[in-house]
C-alpha cells in the first residue's frame, strides 16, 4: 500500500502530533507499506526531501508565517503530484492546507482519512480570533471531503464541537506509544545528571512550555505538596526556551521558576531525545499533566510514563483524563484547580502501589503495530468502496 502522510509539521520539529505521525509511519513501514510524508520546510536548513527510517518525506518551502501556521503557496501544486501516485490519504489536523488535499483525494479517487489531534484556540486577540476562525473554516471543509476521522477517545469526541458535527465519520483508534528500554545504568546516570538523591518525591512535567499546559497550576501546587514532602522535586522535560507564542508566558511565570530552582525544587532538562525520555520516566514517582484546554486531547506522555509504572495526575479534560480512567493508573485533577492537583498528586505519592496498572498490557495496547493495524483495515475498506 502505498500511504501519503501530510501535516504541516513532521520531524526535527518535536510536539505530540508529530511524534504520533512518526510512530505511525515508521510501523507502516516496518510492515511493508511505502510511506511518503508530505509536509513544509518550517526550517530553511531542513533539505527539501529526505529519507528517515524508509520514510520519504517532501518539504515544501515556506512563504511566511501566520501565528503559530505557516504558508506555503506551492504546497498545493506538489500534493497534486502525491495524491495522484498513492493509494490512500491521511492527514493530520489541525492543518491549514488539509482542505485542498482531501479535494484532490476526491479528484483522483483516493481515500482520505483525517486524524484529528486536538482544538486549535490561539490566545486572545483579533487577529488570532481570525485565524482561530480560518482553522475553523479549513477544518469543517475538509472533514466534509473526507472520507472517515479518526479520533483517540470517544471521550474527546462527545466534547469536541467540530468532532460531533460529523459522528457518521468518527472512528477511535487509540494513538501509538513507543520507547525504547533503558537499563540500569542508564536510569542511574540520569539521576544523578539531572537530580540529587535527596530531592525526593519526584514530580514529573513533560510539555512545551506552553500557556495550555498550566505550567502555572503546577506552580501554585507546589506550596502544598512542599508542606508535606519539603524535599520534593519536579524535572520539567521538554522545550521551555524560545517556544514559539509563548513568549510572554514564558517571561511571566520565570520569576516564581527560578526561585524554586535556586531551592533545588525545580529542573528544566530541555527536550530529550526518545532513549533520554526512557530513562527520564523511572526516575519520577508521579507525571503530572495539568492541561488546561482542549488543545490537548489525551496526553501521550501520560503512556510513556505509565508503560514505565510511574502513576499520573491529568487534568478533567475530556480524553486527557481517559488513560488513567482506563487503566487505573492515577487521579483526575480539577481543570486549573492548584488545590484539587496537590490532592491529587499527594494521593498518588502516599499509595503509589495502588496505582501502578499493568505494564505489559499497556505496552501491547500501545504499540505502533496494533495502532497500525487498525489503520489497515480502515484503509482497506475504503479502497474496497
Amino acid at each position: 500500500m502505498k500511504i501519503l502522510t501530510v501535516l504541516t509539521y513532521y520531524r526535527p520539529h518535536t510536539s505530540g502530533l508529530t511524534i504520533y505521525a512518526e510512530r505511525l509511519a515508521r510501523a507502516f513501514v516496518r510492515r511493508g507499506h511505502q510511506v511518503t510524508v508530505m509536509t513544509t520546510q518550517f526550517d530553511p536548513s531542513l533539505p527539501r526531501e529526505e529519507n528517515m527510517d524508509g520514510v520519504k518525506i517532501i518539504r515544501v518551502p515556506v512563504m511566511f508565517r501566520l501565528s503559530k501556521g505557516v504558508i506555503a503557496p506551492t504546497f498545493g501544486w506538489a500534493a497534486t503530484k502525491l495524491v495522484a501516485d498513492h493509494d490512500v490519504v491521511q492527514l493530520h489536523l489541525p492543518q491549514f492546507d488539509a482542505p485542498g488535499v482531501a479535494l484532490r483525494s476526491r479528484l483522483f479517487g483516493k481515500p482520505a482519512v483525517l486524524t484529528y489531534h486536538c482544538d486549535l484556540l490561539l490566545p486572545s486577540g483579533l487577529f488570532n480570533r481570525f485565524v482561530n476562525l480560518v482553522v475553523q473554516w479549513q477544518n469543517n471543509m475538509a472533514a466534509l471531503l473526507s472520507n472517515q476521522i479518526v479520533t483517540y477517545t470517544q471521550d474527546y469526541a462527545d466534547h469536541s464541537s467540530y468532532l460531533s458535527r460529523y459522528r457518521s465519520k468518527l472512528q477511535t483508534i487509540l494513538p501509538p506509544v513507543e520507547l525504547p528500554t533503558a537499563d540500569k545504568d542508564a536510569i542511574q546516570s540520569f539521576a544523578e545528571t539531572h537530580h540529587r538523591a535527596d530531592r525526593k518525591p519526584v514530580i514529573g512535567m513533560a510539555a512545551r512550555f506552553a500557556a495550555e499546559k498550566g505550567v502555572e497550576v503546577l506552580l501554585d501546587a507546589l506550596p502544598v505538596i512542599l508542606k508535606k514532602y519539603p524535599n520534593a522535586q519536579v524535572l520539567f522535560a521538554g522545550q521551555y526556551q524560545n517556544v514559539m507564542g509563548e513568549q510572554a508566558y514564558f517571561d511571566r511565570l520565570m520569576p516564581r521558576i527560578r526561585e524554586y530552582e535556586n531551592a533545588g525544587h525545580w529542573t528544566f532538562l530541555g527536550n530529550l531525545n526518545p532513549t533520554q525520555m526512557s530513562a527520564f520516566y523511572p526516575n519520577l514517582d508521579v507525571l503530572v499533566v495539568p492541561s488546561l484546554n482542549s488543545t490537548e486531547a489525551f496526553g501521550l506522555v501520560q503512556i510513556e510514563a505509565m508503560m514505565n509504572g510511574v502513576p499520573c495526575v491529568p487534568s478533567a479534560l475530556p480524553g486527557v483524563r481517559m488513560p488513567v480512567q482506563m487503566h487505573g493508573t492515577g487521579c483526575v485533577s480539577k481543570i486549573g484547580d492548584a488545590d484539587s492537583l496537590a490532592e491529587s498528586i499527594l494521593e498518588v505519592l502516599d499509595e503509589p502501589d495502588k496505582f501502578r496498572g499493568d505494564v505489559e498490557s499497556l505496552k501491547k495496547t500501545y504499540d505502533p503495530d496494533t495502532v497500525v493495524a487498525e489503520y489497515e483495515k480502515l484503509f482497506e475498506r475504503l479502497m474496497k468502496k
